[in-house]
């Protein structure tokens, strides 16, 4: 990785927010097992960081879906935070800000693909919030959630529910089959991709890639509601 100065400050212009406690950011990027490599000055990693920032994105995001959301009731809204934090739509997030390309990773874990693993992106976005919280407050750390975990919500809601959403549209057809399709995997076995075809009937609908076979398979869902939005899927 580069300099670390350099890429706490490049990384702190992307989010718009600057700290007054840089270590508070620096712990939010470090991995166990860069932690755990340090036998000198040993730094503390971002799990901490990381159990408060998933309570202030939690209490976040409640208070803006109970207050745009009059008529929801609690299941309803329960469901659409769920899809909002969930690691999915975290790491969707993270990848914005190619948060991944910050993180202080071990030897072992970036050999192994950590830095696009979406459980740590997940993860170091969370313990992200929590430092933001901590250097600057609750109003630092709701701006930061609204711009980067809330924008574009519609498309992001979508995108994260659309094996749901898909269903739910061919429920509503007497007789029609939905299934999903793996026709090829590309790469190592730690950097794999995975490429997904989804079938009304048999009858193509849409096409997704994605490094794991569940994330093939949303990207292939979305592909299909984007083609069929509008339109008699029939």
């Amino acid at each position: 990785m580069r300099n670390i100065k350099e890429a706490l400050k490049e990384l702190q212009e992307k989010m718009g927010y600057f700290y007054q406690d840089e270590d508070l950011l620096k712990q939010a990027l470090t991995h166990s097992s860069f932690a755990n490599e340090q036998k000198i000055n040993k730094l503390r990693d971002y799990e901490r960081l990381e159990f408060l920032g998933d309570a202030v994105l939690e209490l976040v995001t409640s208070e803006f879906l109970y207050m745009k959301n009059e008529n929801l009731l609690e299941g309803e809204l329960t469901r659409m935070r769920a899809s909002m934090v969930c690691e999915p739509a975290l790491a969707y997030c993270a990848r914005d800000i190619g948060l991944g390309n910050y993180v202080m990773l071990g030897k072992g874990e970036e050999a192994t693909g950590g830095r696009k693993r979406d459980s740590i992106t997940s993860d170091v976005l969370e313990a992200v919030i929590g430092s933001i919280y901590l250097d600057g407050g609750l109003e630092s750390a709701k701006k930061f959630i609204y711009q980067f975990v809330m924008s574009d919500l519609e498309h992001k809601i979508l995108f994260l529910d659309s094996k749901t959403l898909l269903q739910e549209e061919v429920q509503k057809q007497n007789n029609a089959q939905l299934h999903y399709e793996l026709v090829g995997e590309h790469g190592p076995d730690h950097n794999k991709e995975f490429f997904v075809n989804v079938y009304l009937n048999n009858t193509l609908i849409g096409s997704g890639s994605g490094k794991t076979k569940k994330s093939a398979e949303q990207q292939a869902a979305y592909n299909a509601l984007i083609k069929q939005k509008g339109m008699d899927m029939s």
